[in-house]
């Protein structure tokens, strides 16, 4: 029992200096991510007024219903807080560090790593945009982590001010992320955007931009109907009056080349994305796990004919991959030689 005084003492030392359950954002050169749920979803307002409107979009057996607060939804520019927060957390974990759905930042160094001006409004726009992450309210049975429930949340848990200046503007803030968007970060169900979606002016192109990332990726090309696009978009407008901002922005593209990573065309009834190339390959990763080296004997075994090296190899970009962190490592790659055998035959 604690505070027992028969309790024997410690071996250790006090932990006189107890680290808080807290992230600190660090990493200045942290490559931007974006959640692929978020992606996916309409989760983020386009409209360039306060948006007070509930909607619920459906994609077969997944859906997902967005309420506004008084201040209204959340916005595709708001979305840039997650996005800073997303990148740092997930190059933290590539280099191996402990992390926590608990972020402190300061705001400057948020507004330089996503190309936004630092002049004292921003500070104020900041503000605001944490005040539409917390009051935007999701309901979803939408799966990250491979977890399906229903359940309703707010973008962000909480937020809060750390420290002000002389005049009262915001300067170094602590968010909590919602257990959704953290599952997403832990899975590494994230893709790496470009850095010029920052500055991107229209909140149409950033989602036409998002939703073009996640499903045309580096294929050479990808087309949605514009109908099908305008819900994935969460556009309230027309079809008719959606078309035509869709023709802005191909016009506008076709003028400026701007559009990062995809050259979007409209062919008829469709929205065509070819990619430019420019979309990066991801770092291997792979699981590092020790195994015993006496156990390729029994791997030739049970796989007769393969390289037991070329194997291991796959088995542990398999584990990366899927996340896995095997409890008995020699005993799952046994049973991984073995699948792969019955599955292929002697090579």
């Amino acid at each position: 029992m604690v505070g027992d005084k028969t309790t024997q003492r410690s071996p250790l030392l006090p932990d006189r200096f107890q680290q808080p359950d807290l992230f600190i954002c660090d990493i200045f050169d942290a490559a931007p991510k974006s959640d692929m749920a978020g992606m996916e979803h309409p989760v983020f307002s386009i409209a360039k007024r306060p948006d007070h409107q509930t909607r619920r979009y459906e994609n077969g057996e997944n859906w997902i219903e967005i309420s506004p607060s008084a201040k209204g939804l959340a916005t595709v520019f708001d979305r840039d807080i997650l996005i800073f927060c997303i990148s740092q957390l997930i190059a933290a974990l590539n280099d191996g560090r402990t992390v926590s759905k608990t972020v402190s930042f300061k705001v400057i160094d948020y507004l330089i790593a996503t190309g936004k001006p630092v002049g004292g409004s921003a500070y104020l726009r900041a503000e605001d945009a944490l005040e539409r992450l917390r009051g935007t309210s999701i309901k979803t049975n939408i799966v990250t982590a491979a977890e399906r429930q229903w359940q309703v949340f707010g973008l962000v848990e909480s937020a809060k001010t750390i420290r002000r200046d002389s005049d009262g503007a915001l300067q170094d803030v602590q968010v909590t992320l919602s257990d959704w968007v953290f599952n997403a970060i832990r899975a590494k169900e994230v893709l790496t955007i470009s850095r010029d979606y920052f500055r991107l002016r229209k909140p149409l192109e950033r989602r036409m931009y998002e939703i073009a990332r996640k499903h045309c990726g580096r294929a050479a090309e990808w087309k949605i109907g514009l109908e099908k696009l305008r819900l994935k978009c969460g556009s309230q407008s027309t079809s008719k009056e959606f078309k035509r901002l869709v023709s802005n922005v191909i016009d506008d593209n076709l003028e400026h080349g701007h559009f990062p990573d995809y050259i979007p065309s409209l062919e008829g009834e469709f929205v065509v994305f070819r990619g430019r190339g420019s979309v990066p390959q991801p770092i291997e990763e792979i699981y590092e796990g020790r195994i015993d080296p006496e156990i390729y004997h029994e791997a030739r075994e049970v796989a007769p004919g393969w390289d037991v090296r070329f194997l291991e190899h796959e088995w542990r970009k398999w584990c990366a991959a899927e996340e896995i962190e095997p409890k008995r490592p020699d005993r799952h790659y046994i049973k991984f030689c073995q699948s792969w055998f019955e599955k292929r035959g002697k090579p």
